[in-house]
């Protein structure tokens, strides 16, 4: 396939500390396999991060602690382009201009806005302007495909429109990205509540596994997680507890979860626990070490971030100009 042949994929994410396997299964390892025919960016928005209370010392280590995830998980510095959203000239100012198209009723809407409003989040300018922030971060870029969970359809829904607005109102200038949702390993689910989602904001600890857990702790979350009446390993609506087990152990052992119910038959929970927590282990150990490896260098972290930032200026700068001269803006003196 040619480099002109080759769609961009870009998927943005909040460095928000260790990921849990939820976030690997269901996406991470999904975005690897888009490597070799894709041109893919995976920018890490600190500046999404800043709007809500935070520490920042502490977002400048998470940010860099996602840099060295990603790469434990697959996400190669040498095959996608890995850089951190504030260090590349740009997505503010195509923010600025999107945000002068976006009624601001359009804004209000957004589910999570009004979901973290209701919880009592801090009202400001910036959490309100986090969805046109983040159609600029994907047209900057004239994007493709975005990988997106359920809950940033709606986002991504703004970043079309916004494109479309753009290019009625001036000329032809953003791609209309799609969504891409992934069909295999989409949502891992609580191991203390299968009807939830896995997150590592869950007050209980043993709802989650993150990636830098270590085996005990591994084995004895999933020996003390849900499941169901009964004793037959077998997926279905019935079944949540035993069902989200099976689709973790797919995830981690690449064979099929119909394959895994064949080997358990006649055999209790007991068993495909500890059979679920050893695959788990065993899946995790080569990411938990070359992130201990990745994270501890600070050199390369520092080389692998400069050079994505770099490719991702330029890409930047070809669309920014574009914007500004389509705006009205006087060129830039160079």
């Amino acid at each position: 396939m040619s480099d002109s042949d080759r769609k961009t994929v870009l998927t943005a994410a909040q460095p928000t500390g260790i990921l849990t396997i939820g976030n690997y299964l269901g996406a991470i390892k999904q975005w690897g396999s888009l490597l070799d025919d894709h041109d893919c960016l995976f920018p890490l928005v600190d500046m999404h991060a800043i709007t809500v209370p935070y520490v920042p010392a502490e977002l400048r280590q998470r940010t860099r602690s996602l840099v060295a995830q990603y790469i434990a998980c697959g996400l190669d510095p040498e095959k996608c382009t890995l850089f951190i959203q504030s260090h590349v000239v740009g997505h503010a100012d195509l923010a600025w201009v999107l945000g002068c198209l976006t009624p601001l009723g359009e804004l209000q809407r957004m589910t999570q806005f009004k979901d973290k409003t209701a919880k009592g989040a801090p009202i400001n300018s910036g959490l309100l302007f986090y969805p046109v922030l983040m159609a600029a971060d994907i047209l900057l870029y004239n994007a493709d495909l975005v990988p997106v969970g359920e809950d940033q359809k709606q986002h991504l829904e703004l970043a079309r429109n916004v494109a479309e607005r753009f290019n009625h109102t001036y000329s032809e200038t953003f791609k209309i990205p799609e969504p891409q949702i992934a069909t295999t390993g989409a949502r891992v689910l609580s191991l203390q509540d299968p009807t939830r989602k896995m997150s590592k904001s869950d007050d209980n600890q043993g709802a989650y596994i993150l990636l830098t857990d270590d085996p005990d702790q591994i084995r004895k979350k999933i020996a003390r997680s849900v499941t169901d009446s009964g004793s037959e390993v077998k997926s279905g609506p019935e079944k949540a507890g035993i069902t989200n087990l099976l689709s973790i152990m797919s995830g981690f052992s690449g064979k099929s979860v119909e394959e895994h119910e064949e080997e358990f038959v006649g055999k209790g929970y007991g068993d495909f626990k500890k059979a679920v927590g050893e695959v788990i282990v065993e899946g995790l150990r080569p990411i938990r070490e070359r992130f201990k490896e990745v994270v501890e260098d600070k050199t390369y972290l520092d080389n692998v971030l400069k050079a994505g930032a770099e490719v991702a200026q330029k890409k930047a700068y070809k669309i920014l100009t574009k914007v500004q001269r389509k705006a009205g803006f006087v060129e830039r003196f160079r």
